[in-house]
């Protein structure tokens, strides 16, 4: 397990531990920037599922060196300086926004670790090839 891989894990545990208590915390917000109204546990359950099997199959592939996982992984990663870059927009009021402050904030370090790890591991897959394939027989 090289530092780029145990990166991109811990940022998917992180990532998926603020998600679970984002929607433990501030369930009303996310009601009120979706419109909902009534009990939403049956969207919000299955979709926490389907955010938990997407981070396990990624964490697989990233465990195992799978060469697919490496590229999306790292095209998404990079499309996090869009999401920087929007709440931006949205904080000097050039795109409207919903909701408090912090919920439009939150996005842009997010997006900023994101693209700074894909990066590293751009940088990375120069060296020693995706996952650090080449560097594995050290």
């Amino acid at each position: 397990m090289n530092r780029t891989r145990a990166l991109v894990l811990a940022f998917f545990a992180v990532y998926w531990v603020v998600v679970v208590a984002l929607l433990l915390l501030a369930r009303p917000v996310y009601d009120q920037i979706l419109s909902l109204s009534g009990n939403q546990t049956q969207a919000e359950i299955p979709a926490l599922v389907v955010l938990s099997v997407l981070f396990g199959v990624l964490s697989t592939g990233v465990i195992r060196g799978w060469r697919w996982t490496f590229w999306v992984i790292l095209v998404v990663f990079m499309a996090g300086l869009l999401r920087a870059l929007y709440a931006a927009l949205q904080l000097t009021g050039i795109v409207p926004h919903r909701g408090p402050i912090w919920y439009v904030v939150l996005p842009a370090p997010v997006g900023l670790v994101q693209f700074c790890i894909a990066l590293l591991m751009l940088a990375g897959s120069g060296k020693v090839g995706g996952w650090g394939r080449r560097a594995s027989s050290e």
